[in-house]
């Protein structure tokens, strides 16, 4: 090693609190220089979506009259959610109502007809045929009164279309409509989805798929240190196959009880896959990497437990794994935690 580097390393070591070669004074916390071997971790961008989501649409024409939630408010089942102008339909429902009434009074008249025919019959003041057609004009009247009733009940029903409910309990993730819009059948009114069903779902070459071994894990990079990773066991592979990326879906379910996610959220699928080809990539935990400037350090420790600094050249990030390309060799266990190493007198 030139002076220069000797120089550099010494200084580093210096800002690190260690002096030169360090004398291990107490057991640290190591871990071996992993050679990638059976698995690679091989990342997947996806994206979290709920299980169940349902878009809320418009069953009957009509201009928005009231919006009774907004984004991001939790609903119960049955709470209203949106009305629709009513007026004609309500109309409708009043004159399927008067013509119930008008077809029960005459219900009500052709009963009584026909029992005085019955009973003017019994006394033979009138023939078989002018009781049996008294007995068909009854018949008659009570299947039109039942028609009107059927009728008015598709009325009153028609009515209730125009109040929208929520069909069960879940978080309003989408209005786009506004007041005064005009409302048709099949129209998206709002969109509305249950928070406690969530899943990560990424599309995966099947060349990747070929080889995926247990382990998986998902990383939300917009969470805290604390929330971003999760053990994703078991993972569900679609048997669809999309003919023009040739790529199928993955789907990971996700904990009931996981805090700030979201449907629509950006999310990534870690997956061990096996390559047979990957050589001799050494990989550390990122945790025992020092980074100062554009320097690249680990606490290598030897075997009598004693750490010392060594510079390194490192590849791409792997999860909670590091490539590194140059300055360690397999199976040398590195310091976890830089700071315990350097603090060793």
């Amino acid at each position: 090693m030139c002076k220069a580097w000797r120089s550099t390393l010494a200084l580093f070591a210096a800002l690190l609190g260690a002096g030169g070669a360090l004398a291990a004074a107490g057991a640290l916390a190591t871990a071996p220089v992993r050679v990638a071997g059976d698995a690679v971790l091989t990342g997947f961008d996806g994206v979290v979506e709920a299980v169940r989501q349902t878009v809320v649409a418009a069953q009957v024409p009509g201009a928005v009259t009231s919006l009774e939630v907004k984004v991001g408010d939790t609903v119960k089942a049955g709470q209203v959610l949106a009305r629709i102008d009513a007026r004609s339909a309500g109309y409708a429902a009043s004159a399927s109502d008067a013509q119930v009434r008008s077809a029960q009074a005459m219900l009500d008249m052709a009963n009584k007809d026909y029992q005085r025919q019955k009973q003017l019959f019994d006394k033979q003041y009138i023939s078989q045929a002018a009781l049996e057609r008294a007995e068909s004009q009854y018949k008659a009247t009570q299947a039109q009164a039942a028609a009107q009733l059927a009728q008015a009940s598709a009325a009153r029903t028609q009515t209730g279309l125009h109040v929208v409910r929520a069909p069960y309990a879940g978080v309003v993730s989408e209005v786009p409509v506004a007041l005064g819009d005009m409302a048709m059948p099949g129209r998206a009114l709002l969109t509305l989805y249950q928070p406690g069903a969530l899943r990560v779902s990424a599309a995966v070459p099947q060349t990747a798929l070929a080889a995926v071994v247990k382990g998986a894990r998902v990383e939300f990079p917009a969470l805290p240190e604390a929330q971003r990773w999760l053990q994703a066991d078991p993972v569900q592979v679609l048997p669809t196959i999309d003919a023009a990326t040739h790529t199928q879906t993955v789907r990971i379910t996700l904990p009931a009880a996981i805090a700030g996610v979201a449907p629509g959220m950006f999310a990534r699928v870690w997956l061990p896959t096996a390559k047979p080809d990957a050589g001799a990539r050494l990989f550390v935990p990122a945790s025992a990497v020092v980074r100062r400037a554009e320097m690249n350090t680990l606490y290598v420790v030897d075997a009598k437990g004693v750490p010392m600094l060594r510079l390194v050249r490192l590849g791409r990030a792997q999860g909670d794994q590091v490539e590194v390309l140059s300055g360690v060799s397999a199976g040398e266990q590195v310091a976890l935690d830089p700071q315990a190493a350097a603090r060793q007198p």
